[in-house]
């Protein structure tokens, strides 16, 4: 069962997944393991980073020096070939137009989804970020427990290799042993970082990473991932083997040729092709879920992108994992007599509560950096170190005038020199060329660090997303509009974190950027920091959320929703840990449901 066109499906299939980046990845590869039969629908076209990376390319060799474009906001060589905040005739449109209230939608068409993309933070949500609602009144609990997703972290963690240090911290989880990886080591602007932050009774500490910083235990781990099964043991393990450990040398972000770093498409894909129980169709635009008389779920309609013919294909259960908004636009979209108002939206709730990160930056040049001797700080393609939520106490006393917390990314080296590497040195020089701007760039080259916060948003009423009422994409398919409002706790959060960047600068002995007037001004518009999570909130009364804790649509028992959408708070925890941790859990008790004929 591999590779197929829309023409080969098979006519009944165990599950489908739709989707194919963390959620429906690692939905795929739980359930293949464990024998089901899937079918898994990308509405993006086929990608293969090992043949597709440019790994050793510089910026001089790229068109326009690498620089972005509306089709490339990340510069040339960002691994999404096809997608960022606009996709050509696939808009989406915003139902105010003040700046402040608009969303930023990014999607990535190609098979992996965001996992080509994204940062590989994987950080796991601590006891505080699973009842946040118990600890400050605001926003909603899980349904769940972290002792209930741990093993799950455990595992994911496992599988698909993460670096890190277990700290102790409060409300950061250490990782039991044998689940991380080391770390890399610091680079010189970390150190002082750290050196300077401590003072401040601020902590820098190794950050937790999706890049394999050693071989996999290839002889050990997969009996701990996969208990009492010899196939899935025999798989991974030759999945693992195929991964080589990072060698410091390009950018995650272009993606990995030699299966360093997590993506879906070098680690969830392989070994479920491998066992034979997984057809995948790639530019497959699902329009709709379509369901029968008695209200279950029986499979989906999608388009065809090449040829825009519109087909059916049928499963006993149905699994969305699209990313959190673009589940949403599918059950708004699956309107019958039955549902009249869209699938699984009986409570009304499909589409509501949708948050982002909050995310505020401050930069600035740090003396002590100048004129170091030249060495090579490439790294694994993005930070070594970041600062947890270091003031809960405080929080918790009311002293912040904020309620949720932020974490600290770090951006420092002297690595190959792209966008942005000599920002501010005009600002230091006042603008010089020939051999004077020579000397300078030497001079201050990997001087300049960047900070950058990344923050909770407290889920609100006037965050959400629903149907355009007029305006379709160009497939005939109804697009979402979304409405979009930070609170004060948010943006005061912002203003907290240029306050602390600027005091982290000042403590290394550097000068600080000029910060925003106000949080308003500081922090990020919605959306931009690409963490879009909620629409499809999971919780315990059917009439307050949409899932339940098991990613099972209240409304049609055979539906799942294995993305971002069930989450019910966005801590400051990069969400994609969670989301594959979640996956992995709703994956077994969607198999075990199967089993008992539930399903």
């Amino acid at each position: 069962m591999p590779h197929i066109s829309s023409s080969k499906t098979q006519p009944v299939y165990d599950v489908i997944v739709v989707g194919s980046g963390a959620g429906g990845g690692q939905t795929a590869y739980t359930l293949t393991m464990e024998g089901a039969k899937v079918l898994m629908l990308e509405a993006g076209r086929n990608y293969d980073p090992v043949k597709e990376t440019p790994m050793f390319q510089t910026n001089n060799q790229a068109p326009l020096r690498g620089a972005s474009t509306p089709d490339k906001p990340f510069g040339f060589h960002d691994s999404t070939v096809d997608g960022g905040w606009q996709v050509p005739g696939e808009p989406y449109t915003s139902a105010s137009s003040d700046p402040a209230r608009k969303f930023w939608w990014w999607r990535a068409r190609m098979l992996g989804g965001r996992t080509n993309h994204w940062g590989r933070i994987s950080l796991r949500n601590g006891p505080y970020d699973f009842k946040p609602y118990t600890r400050d009144g605001l926003g909603f609990d899980w349904p769940m427990s972290y002792e209930d997703l741990a093993p799950y972290y455990d595992k994911t963690e496992m599988l698909v290799g993460v670096y890190g240090t277990n700290e102790g911290l409060e409300n950061t989880p250490n990782s039991p042993a044998g689940c991380l990886l080391p770390p890399p080591k610091m680079r010189a602007g970390e150190l002082l970082a750290q050196h300077r932050a401590k003072k401040l009774g601020i902590p820098v500490m190794a950050i937790h990473r999706a890049v394999l910083s050693a071989k996999q235990d290839a002889e050990n781990l997969p009996a701990k991932l996969h208990p009492k099964n010899a196939k899935a043991q025999r798989l991974i393990a030759k999945a693992m083997r195929e991964r080589a450990a990072c060698f410091w040398a390009t950018a995650c972000g272009r993606g990995c040729s030699i299966k360093a770093n997590y993506q879906s498409t070098t680690v969830h894909l392989p070994p479920a092709l491998d066992t034979g129980n997984l057809d995948i169709v790639t530019d497959a635009m699902v329009r709709a879920v379509t369901v029968d008389e008695n209200g279950k779920a029986t499979g989906v309609s999608y388009i065809d992108r090449k040829t825009r013919e519109e087909r059916t294909v049928k499963a006993r259960v149905v699994v969305l994992a699209a990313s959190s908004a673009e589940s949403v636009r599918i059950l708004l979209n699956s309107k019958s007599p039955r549902f009249p108002n869209g699938l699984a939206n009986s409570s009304g709730l499909v589409g509501k509560y949708i948050m982002d990160t909050v995310g505020a930056r401050l930069g600035g040049q740090i003396p002590a950096l100048e004129n170091l001797p030249v060495h090579n700080e490439d790294g694994a393609g993005g930070a070594h170190v970041y600062v947890p939520w270091w003031l809960y106490k405080e929080q918790h006393a009311g002293k912040l005038g904020f309620a949720r917390g932020y974490h600290i990314e770090f951006e420092s080296g002297r690595r190959m020199p792209g966008m942005g590497s000599t920002s501010g040195l005009e600002g230091i020089n006042g603008g010089v060329y020939g051999q004077q701007f020579k000397a300078d760039a030497r001079r201050y080259y990997g001087s300049f660090m960047g900070f950058a916060g990344r923050g909770e948003m407290i889920p609100n009423d006037d965050s959400f997303c629903e149907l355009d009422p007029t305006v379709k994409d160009k497939w005939g398919i109804p697009v979402l509009r979304f409405h979009w409002k930070w609170s004060e706790h948010e943006t005061r959060q912002a203003a907290h974190m240029q306050k602390t960047f600027g005091e982290i600068i000042e403590s290394m002995g550097g000068k600080a950027g000029k910060p925003e007037a106000t949080g308003a001004a500081a922090i990020e518009p919605g959306g931009k920091i690409i963490h879009e999570v909620g629409g499809t909130i999971m919780g315990t009364d059917p009439k307050k959320s949409v899932t339940n804790q098991w990613c099972q649509t209240w409304e049609v028992k055979n539906l799942f929703v294995n993305d971002g959408g069930a989450f019910c708070s966005n801590a400051d925890k990069n969400p994609t840990l969670t989301i594959m941790a979640l996956a992995w859990r709703s994956s077994d008790y969607l198999l075990e449901e199967m089993r008992k004929g539930n399903l």
